[in-house]
């Protein structure tokens, strides 16, 4: 039972939040208990508990399932999630078996097309902390009615996910990728853990929810996610005394760098292509090749086609842009003062494999691809 008085919040709260919100709304009504339209959700980095807005809930025939709504709001800014209902339908599981059984109705996404749930370690962690424990476990099924619909408008496909919306996150609030303010909490983040006293000088960047994922999965640490702000974190980091720096990324988005692009943020500048375009141009690639990659619609179907023509080449290509982003990122970082700070990379895939690698990041960091 929550101890402390909940805060009330309406909006800029990621999307597992509303899920979680759905999900308990619809077991208080699972419970017979009345409707309220604010139930509350504990978070595993706050005190107290908050108190999040919900459509509706009711119990269904039968009285063994029930279904809530909730509407996602996450505050000002661009958000393909805005307005995005959420239907979760929650029942008992059968002979009183433990523990949730998470269940991807139709606008979720999946790892594949026969995979489960996409959904973050954090996503997970929050509806177990909200619904659980009971006397037994409960079968949570998410519906987002135009998930499908909005997850061709990310790149959601080219992590492997189909369907719909993937349910990741790794905290509550949302954070503005492309705003100032998210640059300064960043900023404040690094000061942070760089004077903790037990830094010893090495720091990894993640670009993104994946990337952070990732990291966690592959333990690296320090971590410190960047978000779209990486020319002035990259020499902050440098004046911060960050000695050994490691950018990871996926490479649809860290191959701006290569290009000299240090805020990455697609509003603001995009150019993939043509950088792809020339970093094959100075690899000796033949015409055809490179015209392959100019036309191409998006860097994954380039790196497909180039791949299913000539592997050899595909492999050398991305070696050389993991290369080039390691050099574009130390000269960037070189403009602005004189420090000892290297910079290595490490790129990952559609499928989220950590795949390439620059020299320095080989060197300094890990052989945890070998």
């Amino acid at each position: 039972m929550d101890t402390a008085s909940p805060d009330s919040v309406s909006s800029g709260l990621t999307l597992p939040v509303w899920v979680v919100a759905a999900a308990k709304a619809s077991l208080h009504a699972l419970l017979g208990q009345p409707f309220a339209n604010q139930v509350s959700v504990r978070l595993p980095d706050r005190t107290n508990p908050v108190l999040v807005p919900v459509i509706s809930a009711a119990r269904l025939d039968g009285g063994d399932q029930a279904l809530a709504i909730s509407r996602c709001d996450p505050g000002p800014g661009l958000d393909l999630t805005r307005d995005l209902e959420i239907w979760v339908r929650v029942s008992w599981r059968p002979d009183k078996q433990a523990g949730l059984m998470l269940l991807a109705g139709a606008g979720v996404g999946r790892k594949g097309t026969d995979g489960d749930l996409c959904v973050s370690a954090y996503a997970r962690d929050l509806l177990e902390r909200n619904l659980l424990p009971l006397d037994h476990g409960l079968t949570v099924e998410v519906v987002l009615p135009r998930g499908r619909e909005l997850a061709l408008r990310t790149s959601n496909a080219a992590f492997g996910v189909v369907d719909g919306l993937a349910l990741i996150g790794t905290q509550a609030e949302v954070q503005r990728s492309a705003a100032p303010d998210q640059l300064k909490q960043v900023l404040l983040d690094l000061t942070q853990l760089t004077g903790d006293q037990k830094f010893q000088g090495d720091l990894v960047l993640v670009i993104g929810e994946n990337g952070l994922d990732l990291a966690r999965q592959a333990q690296l640490a320090p971590l410190l996610k960047v978000g779209n702000w990486l020319g002035p974190v990259l020499v902050a980091a440098a004046e911060a005394g960050v000695q050994n720096l490691l950018l990871l990324g996926y490479h649809g988005k860290l191959i701006k760098l290569a290009g000299g692009i240090f805020h990455t943020h697609h509003h603001l500048a995009d150019g993939r292509l043509e950088v792809l375009t020339a970093l094959g141009l100075d690899a000796g690639l033949s015409l055809e090749q490179l015209r392959l990659l100019r036309q191409a619609p998006s860097v994954d179907q380039a790196f497909n086609e180039l791949e299913a023509l000539n592997p050899v080449v595909a492999e050398q290509l991305w070696q050389k842009l993991a290369l080039a982003v390691e050099e574009r990122s130390q000269a960037y970082v070189a403009r602005y003062g004189n420090w000892s700070m290297r910079i290595g990379a490490v790129l990952f895939d559609r499928s989220r494999h950590l795949r390439w690698r620059g020299p320095v990041a080989g060197e300094r960091f890990f052989t945890l691809m070998d």
